[in-house]
Formats: C-alpha cells, sequence, structure tokens
C-alpha cells in the first residue's frame, strides 16, 4: 500500500478508474466538464453512513440543478456496494442512482489522503474519514471537508459552499457566514 497522498484546494484532483456499484468507472469521463461532490464513507451498511448517502440521493436534484454530479467512495468492493444501495434505498425510502466507487485495496483512499492515519488498525485495515470534496470544471480541488468517522455530514452546508463558490466564480464578492446565495441574483437567497 502506498503512503497516503495529500491533496489541497487548488491541486487538480487525479483521475482514477476503479469497479463501481455501476461497473466500470472513470472519475474525469463521469465528471464530465461540471462540478463532482465525491464523499467518502468509512464502511458499507454502517448507521451513519446509510443515512449520509439516503439523504445525498434526496439531494441529487439539488446538486444537479448546480450541474453537480455526485458519487462516493468506500473501501468495500462494488458486490457490496450493490447489496448496500438496496438496503439504503429500503431503509432511508430513497432510490440511489450516483455511483459508489469501490477501493477495498485503499489505492483510491490513499491517493486522495482519505486514512486517517492516527486510527488504530482493524482487522479491516485503518478506517477512511468522512472527507467531501467540491471539484470544479478544471478538475480542480475547490473545496475539502473532513468529518470523522463518528459524526455525519451536513449536505447543506456542502450546498451552501457549492453555491458561494460558483458565485465567487462569476462575481468578485464574498459571501459570509450561514447565508445561502443566489447565482442569478447575486444577493442572498
Amino acid at each position: 500500500m502506498s503512503e497516503p497522498g495529500y491533496l489541497r484546494i487548488g491541486d487538480v484532483l487525479p483521475n482514477v478508474q476503479c469497479d463501481s456499484s455501476a461497473g466500470a468507472f472513470d472519475l474525469y469521463e463521469y465528471k464530465g466538464d461540471g462540478w463532482l461532490c465525491l464523499c467518502s464513507h468509512p464502511a458499507d451498511f454502517t448507521p451513519v453512513c446509510t443515512t449520509e448517502l439516503g439523504r445525498l440521493s434526496s439531494l441529487v436534484p439539488d446538486f444537479a440543478a448546480r450541474n453537480c454530479k455526485v458519487a462516493a467512495i468506500s473501501v468495500d468492493g462494488a458486490e457490496s456496494h450493490r447489496e448496500w444501495i438496496k438496503d439504503i434505498n429500503e431503509t432511508q425510502n430513497t432510490d440511489v442512482q450516483y455511483p459508489i466507487l469501490a477501493d477495498p485495496d485503499r489505492r483510491v483512499a490513499n491517493l486522495y489522503g482519505m486514512i486517517h492515519p492516527n486510527a488504530p488498525d482493524t482487522m479491516a485495515g485503518k478506517l477512511t474519514v468522512r472527507t467531501v470534496f467540491l471539484i470544479g470544471p478544471a478538475n480542480k480541488v475547490r473545496m475539502m471537508l473532513t468529518y470523522p468517522a463518528s459524526t455525519g455530514r451536513n449536505f447543506h452546508e456542502i450546498l451552501r459552499v457549492l453555491d458561494s463558490l460558483q458565485l465567487t466564480d462569476v462575481h468578485k464578492v464574498r459571501t459570509p457566514f450561514n447565508r445561502s446565495y443566489s447565482i442569478s441574483k447575486c444577493q442572498p437567497a
């Protein structure tokens, strides 16, 4: 296993090809020329991850309205992901349509710096942290949020940051805390 990478805001996110819940996956091909929200998860079938991916599924139209695709990644295999999606759909009353990348050898997790460096080794290996990357049209990391494995994410905050990034790409403004923005109006939403 290679040493973990370290990505920073402004770095180009390296492309990866791997298996996924939807079959063969190429990150750049999937992302296209829009935005990508990529979320890492410690493991399949865990209660926090299951609720997160269910909530993310319900927000896919909100991301799509912002020209942003969604994908997730965990260190489990593609077959496990396909079974997990059935569980997510049933328990969260949703229909997951985005791919979950399979990373059982932790190649992508190491490349993107998503392995918790201080987590104890377990039978399954080191845990991934809950990292969210917003990747812009030029394949650059525009935002990274990292949560401990025990804490679920707030996807409304991620949408707020996406709105802010898209607004400030077009207009030379800054966006205060706790405010949502509309690009078309260039004012608080």
